[in-house]
């Protein structure tokens, strides 16, 4: 079982992760911006962050970059998971520090296939 942060704004995105996952025996947190995603992965460590993009506030790039700053949580893995599909996107993603980066809408299949290839 793994300890999972969601950083999603979507209620319906939220939830459908919140469900596979838990389904899959993993512990989920979620926070609905990236202000309350550091707050979260400082207080709670956990072994993976699902990062969405597009947020008010903090958006996930702004996030994962704080995130890889911080010693505390720098080594924590984030995956990307947004609607912006261009390969610009992917690449500042990933310069970011995000160790993949998944396009919306995701099956649940290549959500799973994620979560095995970084824990």
């Amino acid at each position: 079982m793994a300890r999972i942060l969601i950083v999603e704004d979507s209620p319906t995105e939220q939830t459908a992760m919140q469900h596979l996952l838990s389904q899959h025996g993993h512990q989920i947190w979620v926070a609905n911006d990236g202000h309350a995603a550091l707050d979260m992965a400082r207080q709670h460590k956990p072994d993976l962050i699902f990062m969405d993009v597009v947020m008010p506030g903090l958006n996930g790039y702004q996030a994962t970059r704080e995130l890889k700053k911080d010693a505390s949580t720098a080594d924590i893995p984030v995956v990307m998971i947004t609607s912006k599909t261009q390969d610009s996107d992917k690449y500042w993603g990933m310069r970011q520090g995000a160790k993949a980066y998944i396009c919306k809408p995701a099956s649940e299949q290549e959500i799973l296939d994620v979560v095995a290839s970084l824990l």
